[in-house]
């Protein structure tokens, strides 16, 4: 359970042990409105069981088979429980991949860590981030949206996103505005571990530009781009996973 009150919600998680002692583990964060079932999570769960290494896996409150109604869902919610698991369940060195949303709620995180939990911080060796939206409800949302789209927002609370995978999903008005309270927003940022992003350049929902500045405000001098020229968001091609695999082999 993570939060408190009314905002008490029951988070689902899958944990893999290692089977060698001190063994690195994998640490998975989906994207918006993704799960831990989804084919990249299988995939590196799979990948990393056949080399005998811990992998662990949850699903954000309002997402697969956890609690909480998707539309009370915030950033701040979803780091919240991004901690909670990895603090609570994951134990010795990890390597924490995060895929869109997934990338920029991993930064969030390590930045968190390195401020309240240094030695949680510590414990991680590196980031792998596919198509990281960082900053995503101001820079890929409000941003974007038109005047009717945001009017809509805020005086109704709510509106409903068409989505090229499958039925529309609600912006709500909480999600913008507690996402204001969680931006990188351009500062210098050095997560003091290797960062390897994975960048589709056929990418419609993180476009190549959004990750390459991305690279322009972390600092630290251990940041790598990958660009994959026929790339597209999921990145879930075995080619691609080949390229994710080869970047998570060598942190482990």
């Amino acid at each position: 359970m993570v939060g408190e009150g009314s905002a008490k919600r029951a988070i689902a998680y899958r944990t893999m042990t290692s089977a060698k002692p001190g063994a690195t583990g994998i640490f998975w964060l989906s994207g918006f409105m993704s799960d831990m079932g989804s084919t990249k999570a299988m995939a590196v769960a799979e990948w990393a069981t056949a080399r005998g290494l811990g992998a662990t896996r949850f699903d954000y409150s309002g997402h697969g088979v956890s609690g909480g109604a998707f539309a009370e869902g915030t950033i701040g919610r979803w780091l919240e429980e991004a901690n909670a698991v990895f603090t609570q369940v994951t134990s010795g060195p990890q390597v924490i991949i995060g895929s869109s949303m997934g990338g920029h709620i991993a930064l969030l995180l390590v930045r968190k860590l390195l401020r309240d939990q240094v030695s949680e911080a510590q414990r991680i060796k590196g980031l792998v981030l596919i198509a990281p939206a960082w900053d995503m409800t101001e820079e890929l949302m409000w941003k974007r949206f038109g005047d009717d789209v945001r009017r809509t927002i805020l005086e109704r609370g709510c509106y409903e996103q068409p989505s090229a995978y499958g039925s529309p999903y609600p912006i709500t008005r909480g999600l913008i505005e507690d996402g204001r309270k969680h931006l990188l927003a351009r500062e210098p940022f050095d997560p003091e571990m290797p960062v390897v992003i994975l960048q589709g350049l056929l990418d419609p929902d993180v476009p190549a530009d959004h990750t390459r500045e991305l690279t322009r405000f972390l600092t630290g001098d251990r940041v790598k781009l990958i660009e994959i020229p026929d790339g597209e968001h999921r990145l879930s091609r075995p080619q691609d996973l080949a390229l994710l695999f080869d970047a998570v082999g060598a942190l482990v």
